[in-house]
């Protein structure tokens, strides 16, 4: 039971929560996402464009993945081939489009969880709402779920998720609240570059005497490369995104090199000059 929660929920922003197991993460996602009301109290706002991931996907519909994706994407307000295109578009990213025509009661755990994540991208909401979504999907999968998160923020989105591993999305939240007794407590976000994920560094250089572009995804940490050039450090997560932004500036930034970073494990991979 939650009482006198107070939960403002900007836009542009990825909010971690974080609390034991039973203190009522999940009931204040479904709450978040508009699947429970409050019994007391009220969610003020406009309801944006919401999709919702739930701890246990109901597997058991009688749908393929296909057509599930496509039922939820009319929902959505889709046109038919519209979501016919997205949801082979997500499963082929997650890595399950040889699964299209299975039925969802036949799909393994972990094809279910991909299946239950492109349901809540295909339809680009501007509330995502992921409880455990991680949970089940291959590493490949997983570091998907963490490009998609990025962009959702990145184009205006809020996103609003729950995961047990404390590296995920590690130094990208823009606020971390944790349940506590029957209320929330605000927590400080890891800042920016915390080493506890996998990091990407990209050398930029502008047009002469031009800023950085405000607002850029990840909050890249800058610093001086030499020769007018930028070495910025982001969470790999934000990567895509960055390096999106950068190109379609308005002037464009020319990207001089780009490597990989390691967090707990792995050796730095330099991918040389992108464009």
């Amino acid at each position: 039971m939650l009482r006198g929660v107070d939960l403002g929920l900007p836009p542009r922003a990825l909010v971690r929560v974080e609390g034991a197991n039973g203190t009522g993460k999940s009931t204040l996602l479904r709450l978040v996402a508009g699947i429970d009301a409050p019994t007391e109290g009220r969610i003020t706002g406009g309801r944006p464009r919401t999709a919702y991931v739930p701890e246990r996907f109901p597997a058991a519909l009688p749908f393929t993945a296909a057509g599930y994706l496509v039922h939820l994407g009319r929902i959505h307000g889709l046109g038919r081939a519209e979501a016919a295109g997205r949801a082979q578009e997500w499963l082929t990213r997650f890595g399950a489009a040889e699964h299209a025509r299975t039925p969802l009661p036949e799909l393994s755990k972990g094809t279910s969880q991909k299946v239950a994540v492109a349901q809540a991208l295909l339809a680009e909401p501007e509330l995502l709402v992921l409880d455990e979504a991680w949970t089940g999907l291959d590493a490949a999968a997983r570091e998907e779920l963490d490009r998609a998160v990025a962009a959702r923020v990145a184009a205006g989105s809020t996103v609003v998720f729950v995961d047990h591993d404390p590296r995920r999305l590690a130094g990208t939240a823009d606020r971390v609240v944790r349940v506590h007794g029957t209320g929330l407590a605000e927590a400080t976000p890891a800042p920016a570059g915390t080493r506890t994920g996998p990091r990407v560094r990209i050398e930029v250089t502008g047009p002469p005497g031009a800023p950085l572009p405000a607002g850029l995804p990840g909050d890249p940490v800058p610093a001086a490369a030499g020769g007018g050039a930028l070495r910025l450090t982001v969470a790999a997560a934000h990567s895509d995104a960055l390096l999106s932004a950068l190109l379609t500036a308005r002037p464009p930034w020319h990207i001089r090199h780009l490597s990989t970073l390691p967090g707990d494990h792995g050796d730095q991979r330099d991918h040389g000059e992108v464009a």
